[in-house]
């Protein structure tokens, strides 16, 4: 048996061996229907809720075009609401009656492994009663942490991070769980259910080895996680169950949390809230987006990456704004078509060259433009807003095109770009850089595309199929790619690939892994890469669609279907530059061909502006069209 086979048969074995308290298959049936449908319409705000402010935070609301509030008063993340939530569980009611008269939704944030102490020297905080149930490095260091470590632990303040096997906590957090649902709350945002793993000093921990940890590894896999694994080495069996294990547990935790939940009210959300995205952060902390979508309602990606100073918009350059949209669309083709992505993102915290106007309105757009739900918060907490103006003005007109941007989306596309999980968790750097590059070059080109996984592969009906760097197949993944090759698709390998596929004979091979030389140059001079500096690769991905869209290559375009019509959505990239400059460089002369078939009239909706129709010319078999000037972003539908 391959070491691909054995990691497939190793995370199939877990799911067993943990006792999964809620798998995705027995609560499939509750995701999809009308009681949920607002979450893929929402625009969200947040506040602080206390037990007096319930009405005025949804007329606040209201005033500013939110559909989706979300309210803080965090019961599992204090230890003394943990220990007693009457007050809250009160303001949680209040908030959610007030949401429902007034017609909006409301959902309430809470910790998921974290939780702080108000008094660390007092007698009574979770560590001093509760040690056993700490998470810990190999070290046996246990994670308590102080002001110094985060932002929002005040001084004073205990902060620890609970073992999800630490059985006790485990029963009263469900406790409350069924306590938060039965107010009436429409969602439980829970944010970071994570292994400590990312304050500074445990980055590299692979936390936890705390004792309960260690025993239910043991009992799912029969090793010791202290000593039968080499930490960080990808190539050893035991560090790779170690990587299955984690990702399951937290997998697992979220599935516990929704069945508690829809257990005291059926048609309650659950949202995770996770920072990683599709990089290596993911198997780090455990929380792996790829596998949470089947067991939540939605997530909210706090999504962070790449070299900008402080992940703000103001300081985005055009290469992340690009790998911004990578990411995105990513999580759409996690997701599916019908559960929505939200995305809580930063703007503007104080940068000197950059006002807040254009760095929101180039979030917003962009969000937009993949098909993602819009949050932006002041600075860098959740709620507030840097510019309220230009908040009212942002919702209010994404609620006017409701049908549009509140629509299920089935992006169009030839080519398949293969979005490996496993590759991802065992070898992310390797990995992660062929993706971006493949893509980088696709959306620089304006061919459509839809990112194909596991969950996908025996449905992708394109014709290219490309591999980037996918070192780790199970034999199910591997047999889909055959059967592709096998119904006349073309695979397309670059780098290193599983030894599965050593076998496709008319597969196109690119060992040196072009795409990695374009994303570096990409990521050195943006304004200066060119897609036809690697032709070879760009030619054997490359397809064409129904629509033919010329325009500059600093211009992104998606094409999908929305409410049965083949429909474009345009971001403009051109001219921003990190920390000077947000607000784009017109693009004039974007012509549009599409076949004769789609209709000869397009309508235009320009990002904050008002509908127009453009009229088609003939060229050749279809009709050709030109786009009135970009601005910012944009909408294209036919006739």
């Amino acid at each position: 048996m391959s070491a691909a086979s054995r990691a497939f048969v190793r995370k199939t074995a877990l799911v067993v061996a943990l006792g999964l308290t809620c798998s995705a298959a027995a609560v499939a049936q509750q995701f999809d229907g009308p009681a949920r449908a607002w979450m893929r319409k929402v625009r969200i705000a947040a506040w602080p809720l206390t037990p007096t402010n319930a009405q005025q935070i949804v007329q606040q609301a209201e005033t500013s075009g939110v559909y989706g509030i979300e309210v803080d008063n965090d019961i599992e993340g204090r230890y003394e609401s943990f220990l007693d939530p009457t007050e809250k569980l009160q303001a949680i009611r209040l908030v959610a009656e007030a949401a429902h008269k007034a017609g909006n939704k409301a959902f309430v944030y809470i910790a998921g492994t974290e939780c702080i102490s108000l008094n660390a020297d007092g007698p009574h905080t979770l560590a001093r009663e509760h040690p056993d149930w700490l998470q810990r490095k190999i070290t046996g260091q246990p994670a308590i942490f102080g002001a110094k470590s985060a932002f929002w632990i005040r001084p004073g303040e205990e902060d620890v991070w609970v073992s999800p096997y630490a059985e006790p906590w485990r029963k009263i957090y469900m406790q409350r769980i069924r306590q938060i649902a039965a107010t009436g709350i429409d969602g439980i945002y829970v944010d970071i259910p994570y292994w400590m793993t990312h304050f500074t000093g445990w980055e590299d921990s692979w936390a936890s080895f705390d004792d309960a940890t260690v025993a239910a590894f043991k009992k799912a896999t029969g090793l010791d996680a202290r000593k039968d694994i080499k930490l960080d080495d990808p190539d050893d069996p035991g560090f790779r169950q170690w990587i299955d294990f984690r990702i399951q547990t937290i997998d697992d935790f979220l599935a516990e949390i929704r069945k508690n939940a829809v257990s005291a009210n059926p048609d309650i959300a659950l949202i995770p809230e996770i920072y990683p995205g599709i990089e290596e952060a993911a198997p780090r902390v455990g929380s792996d987006v790829y596998q949470l979508y089947p067991v939540v309602d939605a997530i909210a990606h706090e999504y962070e990456f790449g070299d900008a100073e402080d992940h703000t918009a103001a300081s985005r350059s055009p290469f992340d704004w690009f790998n911004y949209q990578i990411g995105m669309r990513s999580f759409r083709a996690f997701a599916g078509e019908a559960k929505p992505t939200w995305i809580l993102n930063y703007s503007w915290d104080g940068a000197k060259n950059v006002q807040p106007q254009p760095a929101m309105l180039s979030l917003a757009n962009s969000e937009l433009t993949a098909g993602a739900n819009f949050w932006d918060a002041r600075g860098h907490v959740m709620s507030g807003s840097n510019d309220m103006p230009t908040r009212k003005q942002i919702f209010h007109w994404i609620a006017a095109h409701e049908d549009i941007f509140g629509a299920q989306r089935q992006p169009e596309g030839e080519t398949g770009v293969y979005f490996s999980d496993t590759t991802r968790n065992y070898y992310p750097r390797e990995f992660v850089a062929g993706y971006r590059g493949v893509l980088l070059m696709l959306l620089q080109n304006h061919v459509q595309f839809r990112i194909v996984t596991a969950r996908t592969l025996d449905a992708f009906r394109g014709k290219v199929l490309v591999l980037p760097d996918v070192r780790v197949l199970s034999e199910q993944e591997a047999a889909g790619v055959k059967s592709f090759a096998d119904g006349g698709g073309h695979v397309v390998l670059t780098g290193k690939t599983d030894a599965r596929l050593d076998g496709l004979k008319e597969a196109k091979r690119f060992p040196d892994q072009p795409e990695i030389r374009y994303l570096d140059t990409a990521q050195k001079d943006f304004y200066a890469v060119s897609p036809a500096s690697e032709a070879d690769l760009l030619h054997a991905i490359a397809t064409e669609s129904d629509v033919q869209v010329s325009a500059s290559q600093n211009v992104v375009v998606h094409e999908a279907r929305v409410n049965g019509r083949t429909t474009l959505f345009l971001a403009n990239f051109s001219g921003l530059q990190a920390g000077q400059n947000e607000t784009p460089a017109e693009q004039r002369g974007i012509r549009v061909t599409a076949q004769a078939a789609l209709g000869k009239k397009l309508h235009w909706l320009p990002f904050l502006g008002t509908e127009t129709t453009v009229e088609g010319q003939a060229s050749g078999d279809g009709t050709s069209f030109t786009l009135p000037a970009l601005e910012r972003g944009g909408v294209a539908w036919f006739e």
